[in-house]
């Protein structure tokens, strides 16, 4: 970690991706570890929520036809494979993530290409393919905030969290890994986030620094 690299906590984003409810034990597109790491991932949005700094879930939502879906997978879409379809519970954020019960995904925004407010300091974007940032509004998001930092959590590493941090390291974001709440990661992809200035902690280790910031402010 350098100057360059360490995080700006006062003006750090928590951004979620791809915890929806099909990527959960048992469901259509189960990812395994997503669903362990939900009780980590409650818990830093509820820290987050509570210092009132941004949210940001990034989702993946598939049209039936497979007009919107990856070429690797859009011939299982196709084929009727049920897989975070538009409008489905399966597409929706994972219950225990929602900052309050009944909250639902728009997308008619979602797909629109716009952003979804569900609280305060907490939105919904959409991507259309594996990187956060590809053809999304987020990054003009971001900077619109004076977000610095980064801390990214969710599903499933070797896809959609990992190009998204390198996404999001060309832009020259500060960033870290909460690497126990994130699934999918092993030890070789820590020590590639490290080599391009990733820093990894813990769920702990990310809620006191957002404490200790929050009342220092």
């Amino acid at each position: 970690m350098s100057k360059y690299t360490e995080p700006t906590w006062p003006k750090s984003a928590l951004i979620t991706i791809d915890m929806q409810c099909d990527t959960l034990d048992g469901q259509a597109f189960e990812i395994p570890g997503t669903s362990a790491i939900l009780p980590r991932m409650s818990a830093l949005l509820h820290t987050y929520r509570k210092a009132n700094k941004p949210i940001i879930h990034i989702v993946r939502i598939y049209t039936s036809d497979g007009g919107n879906v990856d070429l690797c997978r859009r011939e299982f879409v196709e084929q009727g494979a049920p897989l975070v379809l538009a409008n489905t519970p399966g597409s929706q954020l994972a219950p225990d993530l929602l900052p309050r019960v009944g909250v639902t995904l728009d997308t008619d925004i979602l797909l629109s290409g716009g952003i979804q407010t569900m609280g305060p300091q907490e939105e919904v974007i959409y991507k259309p393919r594996w990187g956060a940032f590809y053809h999304t509004p987020l990054e003009q998001h971001l900077r619109k905030m004076e977000v610095q930092t980064l801390v990214f959590t969710g599903c499933n590493f070797p896809n959609c969290p990992r190009t998204s941090i390198y996404e999001a390291s060309e832009r020259d974001f500060r960033l870290v890994l909460v690497d126990d709440a994130v699934s999918g990661l092993y030890d070789q992809g820590k020590r590639e986030m490290q080599n391009i200035g990733v820093e990894l902690l813990s769920t702990d280790q990310v809620i006191d620094a957002v404490r200790k910031n929050d009342k220092g402010a």
